[in-house]
């Protein structure tokens, strides 16, 4: 892979620390949701993957929206993604994920259609594939 782009992030504290890059575009307070057993008071792991998801499959449909063969994304798409944590029945925790898209002005069958591609470009869908169950709803 020719890797086009790095980052690098430090973690200290664990669920209950702190969270920065390197480069100081990100420094963010973490805490453990009271699901957990936390006081709530900071964010999580789950919500910055959620975050992270949710941008980068946006982006995925927009690139995909602008090879031509897919209808274009409008400024008003969105992509709303919820991320669960809970214990596996072998051993620790596991994730799921549900991206629910909003693609206003697009029918659905060429939404789908969009959708569908972008879930073969974006690398956090090829991340995840195979690994944790993610839903996909076209809205």
């Amino acid at each position: 892979m020719n890797v086009l782009y790095r980052t690098t992030a430090t973690a200290t504290g664990g669920r209950d620390g702190r969270v920065a890059t390197t480069d100081g575009a990100l420094d963010v307070a973490l805490g453990t949701p009271k699901e957990l057993g936390g006081a709530g008071v900071g964010a999580n792991p789950e919500q910055l993957f959620a975050a992270g998801y949710a941008a980068c499959f946006l982006s995925a449909m927009k690139f995909v929206g602008s090879q031509g063969g897919h209808a274009k994304v409008s400024a008003d798409a969105s992509v709303n993604a919820t991320v669960g944590i809970g214990p596996r029945s072998d051993k620790g925790f596991g994730l799921e994920v549900a991206l629910e898209i909003s693609l206003p002005g697009v029918d659905r069958a060429e939404a789908e259609a969009l959708v569908a591609e972008a879930d073969t470009v974006c690398p956090y869908s090829h991340a995840t594939r195979g690994n944790i169950a993610v839903t996909l709803t076209v809205a």
